[in-house]
């Protein structure tokens, strides 16, 4: 485990419902190549806000980089679900990104 994963491994232990601190856990866990952990605390902080667009898209992407058979499958929903919110919340760049990223998945 490495220190940043440590520190907020740490940190959701003593605050789990902290959705910010999971959030940093979950993209400590991501860019550590733990995808499944990191989808894992990226669902949770979706699940704790409706209008949180990017647990969506980063959760969308770590389900497509695990290549596991059905993963394109359950990252289109997640990704559909956050191209709502970015279109909703007028994020232009992010609703371009995932456009082109559902594309991709047909």
């Amino acid at each position: 485990m490495n220190d940043r994963v440590a520190r907020f491994t740490a940190l959701v232990g003593s605050q789990p419902d902290n959705p910010l601190f999971r959030f940093s856990l979950a993209q400590a866990l991501d860019s550590a190549g733990d995808l499944a952990g990191a989808a894992r605390h990226y669902q949770l902080c979706a699940d704790a806000r409706a209008d949180w667009m990017m647990p969506r898209i980063l959760l969308g992407k770590a389900l497509l980089r695990t290549g596991k058979p059905g993963a394109r499958a359950a990252a289109r929903p997640v990704l559909e679900e956050a191209l709502a919110l970015a279109i909703a919340q007028d994020h232009q760049d992010p609703a371009i990104e995932l456009s082109g990223l559902l594309a991709s998945l047909e």
